[in-house]
């Protein structure tokens, strides 16, 4: 017999009894039931209920074990009574009589409990992360990632992209965020940088002729803690295409979605094929260049409307720059008057200096700002904003962008509070044709608005006669649930629309060629059209199994400072590591801290 396990803890049923077997596992719940103790017995593939007798060589062994020790059963599977039955465990059928109890390993007082799901603060639980990862949540959590990435692979091979792993160890490049730098030993005073993305490489290998590749690549970026971001790192379903369109693209990656939403749970998917949505539209309907399409309530531009309202704040909507919005709230009529109190003290908490509100109550419009308007400006509210008998329209306005964005946030908001949003409805769409350049106010000159190496639509023509902040990019972003997860781009493969378009962000060839220098000598030599994207690995399993925090999809996160509890880390050099680096540390003042 083997000295561990003939079987696991999740395989046997009532067409084993009678037979002798051995289990190994951790002790997930111990009790004695007068005098007799039932252990029931956990691996990774289920629970066993063991049964010690009292009057066997064993008990006491069995009754100083403590939950989360490790211990291996020989003993006899024997079929329970029908009343003692558990139909909610796989194995509740049968149970094992033990003959023999042996301890390999007894665990200490347990620092949190294992086998209920009780709260308890994240520092210990990342301190304690391999009792935590024993929790039947994480468990399922981390196996749904090994999931995702295995269907991941399998899709893309199916698909004829092959797999390449690119460096870890490369050079700083201007991505947006802050590179880890990783010191030279050979080279003193030089340093590799940790990619943030493969994204340069992934291109080379297009120049090099390769035509669809695929990786789920490990990205490091020194950036702050989010709840749907992880500090340090962090993976990416990584993808190139050579000769392709966006909408070559947009068919690679939307099958995968599917597949990965309706083969890995239960969710629904709203629209397949997934809308696309220019990204001004969407500013425009949802406040978000990544709208929560769940539920319908858009956003209705009331500025002409109200032009010539009593109300000033509403008439000054129409000066320059400025725009009235509205969101009709279905059914919203009803509530109390808490419920509009509360929104308005929403919407300041974002910003604004009011939330206007108005209801259709049984036919009649009641609300503060009623008595302000004419008769036109209600009828508009019917005709234009669709207000109906039953639902109450809100109101924001101020320069047109700010209000955007905030009657975006006010949006979600009434959503969540008036439960309209389906938590099983997965609604995709696509973010397209973003402004390849924006205004940067505080340099006074225009910047880049989103990827440098993205393709401007109109190539260099656009570039050499448009207005630098009316051209738009062959750039696009993949949203869910109001979650990105993930941008991409046509990529710019021709070194003259290269240099024209850094040109004109203020960089002049130099710059191009010292801070790019790979892909500057590369387009010189034949490189053909392409693209890619590369969907986050870590916000799909989030949105699949339903975690709010993105640490709870990873094995072992850092904290939100960016400390790695268990393993101690960032922390001081060993002895003579400084010394071989040629390094010696500034360390700041307690004050710059």
């Amino acid at each position: 017999m083997h000295p561990f396990r003939t079987h696991t803890c999740g395989e046997l049923r009532v067409e084993d009894a009678d037979a002798t077997v051995r289990l190994s596992g951790w002790v997930h719940r111990k009790r004695d039931h007068g005098g007799v103790i039932f252990i029931d017995l956990r691996d990774h593939y289920g629970l066993t209920q063991i049964v010690v007798n009292p009057d066997h060589k064993d008990f006491a062994q069995a009754e100083k074990v403590r939950n989360e020790s490790v211990i291996t059963i020989t003993g006899k599977v024997l079929k329970r009574d029908d009343a003692a039955i558990n139909p909610d465990m796989p194995t509740g059928a049968i149970e094992i009589h033990a003959d023999e109890v042996l301890i390999e390993n007894m665990a200490e007082i347990l620092p949190f409990t294992v086998n209920q799901e009780l709260e308890c603060p994240e520092d210990t639980r990342l301190n304690y992360r391999f009792l935590d990862l024993r929790r039947e949540r994480m468990q399922k959590n981390i196996m749904l990632r090994s999931q995702v990435a295995s269907l991941m692979r399998k899709h893309m091979t199916e698909r004829g992209f092959h797999e390449f792993n690119t460096p870890i160890l490369t050079s700083s490049s201007p991505e947006g965020a802050r590179d880890y730098l990783v010191c030279s030993r050979l080279y003193p005073g030089q340093f590799y940088a940790l990619p943030q993305a493969p994204q340069q490489f992934k291109q080379l290998l297009m120049v090099s002729g390769f035509d669809k590749y695929f990786q789920i690549a490990p990205c490091f970026r020194d950036e702050d803690s989010r709840a749907d971001r992880s500090p340090g790192e962090f993976y990416q379903l990584d993808i190139e295409m050579s000769y392709i369109t966006q909408e070559d693209l947009f068919q690679e990656i939307e099958p995968l979605m599917v597949r990965l939403f309706t083969e890995l749970s239960n969710k629904k998917i709203k629209e397949d094929p997934f809308p696309r949505i220019p990204f001004l539209e969407g500013m425009e309907k949802y406040g978000s260049d990544k709208p929560d399409l769940r539920f319908d309530m858009e956003m209705v531009d009331m500025t002409e409307a109200f032009a010539n309202c009593e109300l000033k704040v509403f008439a000054s909507a129409s000066e320059e720059g400025n725009a009235l919005k509205v969101l009709v709230a279905k059914g919203a009529a009803e509530k109390s008057r808490k419920f509009f109190d509360d929104a308005e003290k929403f919407a300041k908490s974002e910003g604004a200096h009011g939330l206007a509100w108005i209801k259709n109550d049984g036919g009649e419009l009641k609300g503060p700002i009623v008595k302000f308007l004419n008769d036109a400006e209600k009828e508009a509210l019917n005709t234009v904003a669709g207000l109906e008998e039953g639902d109450a329209i809100f109101f924001g306005v101020g320069n047109r962008a700010v209000t955007n964005t905030l009657m975006g946030k006010v949006r979600c908001y009434l959503a969540e509070q008036l439960d309209i949003i389906d938590p099983d409805l997965m609604a995709f769409c696509w973010i397209v044709d973003f402004p390849m350049f924006e205004w940067d106010e505080d340099n006074k000159k225009v910047e880049f608005s989103h990827n440098p190496f993205s393709m401007p639509q109109g190539g260099l023509e656009a570039l050499e006669t448009m207005d630098p902040l009316d051209i738009l990019a062959y750039q696009y972003d993949i949203v869910c649930n109001g979650v990105e997860l993930s941008s991409g781009a046509i990529r710019n493969h021709r070194p003259d629309i290269m240099l024209k378009a850094f040109d004109i962000a203020g960089y002049d060839q130099k710059v191009v060629e010292d801070k790019f220098p790979a892909l500057w000598k590369a387009f010189h030599y034949g490189a053909p059209p392409h693209g890619g994207i590369a969907p986050g690995l870590d916000r799909i399993v989030m949105l699949l199994a339903d975690e709010p925090n993105i640490r709870e999809i990873i094995s072992f996160p850092m904290n939100q400072k960016a400390q790695d509890l268990l393993m101690n880390a960032p922390n001081d050099p060993l002895d003579g590591h400084l010394e071989e680096l040629h390094l010696e540390v500034n360390y700041p003042d307690e004050d710059e801290i």
